[in-house]
């Protein structure tokens, strides 16, 4: 496992993260499989991992702490983040910050999220959501301040809205962020742009999610897959998007090198540009943590195949599915 910095937190934070949404939020999720594939990942040098109060209620946060527990000889980093109060994923320049993250609300799942976890002071705390028409809006100064200053938390950050990473530029230039969550792969490739040149800048550290576009990109999706109703992908697979997808899933495929599955050109290409601290990828089947977190150790892509990938770009705008 290859290491980079988490920019100004100074975290030294593994390039394959992993993230515990699939563990509370999508179906055939069982607490005792992913327990078994957190520790392996543990064991094989993965040190970040990302949840949230709302994969299960604090449950992903609960099987962190127990982690955590486990391995209190090694130097484990946690994020988590605060769900918006009006429970509304994304964010609209229609609410008000108050409304969403007033900080009666902040405080108390800071503290929910601590217990669960079973630390005194939260590694990265982020904002689940976000919109950048709250930036100057004082009570988030104020905020994200009394967190640092009474060690709640160790450093704070954003989780942008899908297909919109540039509604946090202004928030980036305000001090306050240390750690921006954004959505970033082949297909989404749109932080490039004006994104990730900011973090550079100002020495934010990126967490790059759904580098493998909530699962198109292994590669392994048909006209025919369906998930059950609970299953949040239901929605975002739907016939809509799906019959969208699988024709580009499938362009990808003609560039593979004859070696490489998709999943690990698609994990590789998010990991070839240095402005990436880690990405986070759901695993809950043991195999799935040997072979990602394996792909560390492959590097970046070849320039030629990097070149390749950059017309798959797909910008697209939020739609009431992609919720």
């Amino acid at each position: 496992m290859k290491y980079r910095k988490l920019g100004r937190t100074g975290f030294a934070v593994s390039e394959i993260a992993h993230g515990l949404w699939g563990m509370s939020g999508w179906s055939g999720s069982e607490d005792r499989q992913s327990l078994q594939a957190l520790q392996l990942a543990v064991d094989l040098g993965c040190n970040f991992f990302d949840t949230a109060w709302a994969y299960g209620d604090g449950n992903s946060d609960g099987l962190l702490g127990r982690i955590l527990a486990q391995n209190k000889s090694k130097r484990i980093y946690a994020a988590s983040k605060i769900p918006p109060k009006n429970q509304q994923w994304p964010a609209s320049a229609k609410d008000k910050y108050t409304d969403v993250f007033p900080a009666d609300h902040v405080f108390k799942y800071v503290d929910l999220i601590r217990e669960k976890l079973g630390v005194d002071s939260i590694d990265l705390l982020q904002l689940h959501v976000w919109d950048d028409g709250w930036t100057e809006d004082p009570e988030f100064r104020k905020t994200v301040e009394k967190l640092k200053s009474d060690g709640s938390v160790q450093s704070f950050g954003l989780s942008l809205n899908r297909w919109q990473p540039e509604n946090g530029l202004r928030a980036l230039r305000t001090g306050l962020v240390d750690v921006v969550q954004v959505i970033y792969n082949i297909f989404d490739q749109s932080p490039e742009d004006k994104l990730f040149p900011v973090c550079q800048e100002l020495n934010i550290g990126v967490i790059a999610r759904v580098p493998l576009d909530e699962g198109s990109l292994g590669g392994k999706m048909t006209p025919e897959t369906k998930f059950p109703e609970d299953d949040w992908r239901s929605k975002y697979f739907g016939p809509e998007n799906l019959a969208k997808t699988l024709p580009r899933v499938e362009a990808l495929k003609a560039a593979l090198p004859g070696s490489m599955n998709l999943a690990e050109m698609a994990l590789r290409f998010v990991l070839s540009d240095p402005v990436v601290s880690t990405t986070i990828i759901g695993m809950r089947k043991l195999d799935h943590v040997r072979q990602n977190v394996a792909l560390s150790d492959a590097g970046p892509l070849a320039p030629a195949l990097l070149k390749t990938l950059k017309p798959h770009r797909w910008d697209r705008t939020p739609q009431v599915w992609s919720d």
